[in-house]
């Protein structure tokens, strides 16, 4: 149990950071191919200068995601050899399709995007921009196939204790992946909006005024506004699938512990596992019932249903709550900023700085919800076929328990300095407009540099 216990938390730690970086990528990557549209279609300079400041985020960005999602891929033959022992026909083609179609595609096209933009054609540069944008996408689609069929495994059959495929487009669209893949790109469209609109506050509040700063902020608060209604529709039928499909998960989210009609909706609670009842409940009476199955005395299952093969109540119990709650913060920022640029044109300071504190609000969103998706599937692994106890490594926990350190020490320094970095990025390019202000201003009052007609 030790064992299993460390290779949880190690593997949680992994693709918790590992997490991290995609979500930005994979939306930011098609905010990169429409700034390069648009400046190749006014001609307008702005245009390329957001480019040039958010494919700085962007490299970064992707060269830690890569560096993290290898460690994480080596964790399925030292940590879990049950897994690849038992559906790596499954897993391990989809793995390998991720890397030839999408991973090739983004590294080889991101070469061009970042040093060729003065070396090839502006069509040829446009074009890589739209291609990385692509494998970004494609690079999704490949692992959340794999994940969602781990939540709702179909078309292969069992010889001998081993997953053997018989259908792969069933595999690849399975019943809970269209709606996981659209879900998961538009929280990596809410992640990359509000980063783009918390720096570029933050380079306003700095006293950056030329107009790039401005121009990303709205880009990013009217994408915010726009996507975060889609999210909360996509996130209803996400859950009507899981209901169908995985009901003691939705039994855990909503802290259900016995069957019943006109189930409440609890929106605070204490779970308590050992008397399977919720302390200091506040709850609204039918609402659980209402938003499951759009009936107010519609039958909901309890954990009661599913004895020991539920999932730990409490962390998907309030990671679902996590989730929720940054999502409607999230809809009430980008429209209560919407609204005041509509109107004004610009943002009070107050508003500039609520930006800069939800610059990784989307992260947070992310891994609460993807700690409900996982853990929501415990004790299995992939549901119904292999149980995590069943797929640990039989390595002493003291080796486990050493690289967890080394993984946790090392991941705490890589996020530090990522998030530093990212404001220093920020702060030297509020420097490079101030140092471009000053220098037209002498150039303005310097005979050396001036025209004949003084018009300088």
């Amino acid at each position: 149990m030790e064992t299993l216990l460390l290779s949880r938390i190690q593997f949680a730690a992994n693709i918790s950071f590992h997490i991290l970086f995609p979500t930005i990528t994979i939306a930011l990557a098609w905010f990169l191919f429409y700034f390069k549209v648009q400046h190749n279609r006014t001609g307008e300079e702005v245009w390329m200068r957001a480019y040039r400041f958010w494919v700085k985020v962007f490299a970064l960005s992707f060269a830690l995601g890569v560096v993290s999602g290898i460690t994480m891929s080596f964790q399925f033959g030292t940590n879990w050899p049950g897994f690849m022992g038992t559906v790596g026909n499954i897993a391990g083609p989809l793995l390998g399709y991720e890397v030839l179609t999408a991973f090739f595609m983004e590294a080889t096209f991101l070469g061009i995007m970042l040093f060729g933009i003065n070396r090839v054609s502006n069509r040829v540069h446009t074009i890589a921009t739209f291609l990385v944008a692509v494998g970004t996408s494609l690079s999704a689609f490949w692992i959340l196939s794999l994940n969602s069929w781990m939540h709702t495994p179909v078309g292969f059959e069992m010889r001998e204790g081993v997953a053997y495929p018989v259908d792969w487009l069933a595999i690849l669209f399975n019943p809970s992946m269209p709606y996981r893949l659209l879900h998961m790109m538009v929280a990596s469209g809410l992640t990359a909006a509000f980063l783009m609109a918390g720096l570029s506050a933050y380079r306003l509040l700095k006293g950056d005024h030329k107009p790039a700063p401005r121009l990303t902020l709205k880009t990013a608060i009217y994408a915010a506004a726009l996507l975060i209604p889609l999210q909360i529709l996509l996130g209803d039928l996400h859950g009507l699938n899981t209901l169908e499909h995985q009901p003691a998960k939705v039994a855990a989210m909503e802290g259900l512990w016995e069957t019943e009609k006109g189930a409440p909706l609890v929106l605070f609670g204490l779970p308590d596992e050992e008397e399977k009842r919720n302390r200091f409940a506040l709850e609204v009476p039918g609402g659980a019932s209402f938003i499951l199955t759009h009936d107010w005395q519609g039958e909901v299952k309890g954990l009661n249903e599913f004895e020991n093969e539920h999932p730990p109540v409490a962390p998907v119990f309030w990671g679902f709550r996590i989730m929720v709650g940054l999502g409607v913060l999230m809809l009430a920022v980008s429209w209560a900023a919407s609204g005041l640029l509509w109107r004004r044109d610009a943002l009070p300071k107050w508003m500039l700085r609520v930006l800069v504190g939800m610059s990784f609000s989307g992260w947070v969103a992310t891994l609460a919800g993807w700690y409900v998706t996982e853990i929501g599937r415990q004790p299995y692994l992939v549901t119904g076929v292999l149980t995590t106890e069943e797929a640990v490594t039989a390595v002493p926990p003291g080796n486990v328990a050493t690289s967890l350190a080394i993984y946790l020490t090392l991941y705490a320094v890589l996020l530090v300095a990522y998030i530093a970095t990212l404001f220093l990025i920020a702060r030297k390019a509020v420097k490079i407009d101030r140092d471009e202000e000053v220098q037209t201003l002498q150039d303005r009052y310097n005979p050396m540099t001036a025209n004949e007609g003084g018009a300088y």
